[in-house]
């Protein structure tokens, strides 16, 4: 029977616990990698959801009509521009 203090039983031990070591500091590395590149992906955009570039242009269609008018809903876009024309048929 081998006494607890053999050199080869303690090496052993110690290689297996500095494996273990190893083995969780990939893992926290490999997590950190995959959760790091999840948020670095652009957000994907739900049907039906307001898009960027038509919101920031829907203020822009009315504005060279309503410039000149003072009307300040026809300047922000929310209603067409009355210029003071009836409407011919």
């Amino acid at each position: 029977m081998k006494s607890s203090n053999d050199p080869y039983q303690r090496m052993q031990r110690v290689k297996v616990g500095l494996i273990g070591l190893a083995a969780v500091v990939l893992l926290i590395g490999l997590a950190s990698a995959i959760i790091g590149s999840a948020s670095r992906e652009r957000p994907v955009a739900a049907a039906g959801a307001a898009q960027p570039d038509v919101v920031a242009n829907m203020g822009m269609t009315n504005s060279a009509d309503a410039a000149d008018s003072g009307e300040p809903l026809a300047e922000m876009g929310v209603a067409p521009s009355g210029n003071g024309q009836a409407p011919t048929r």
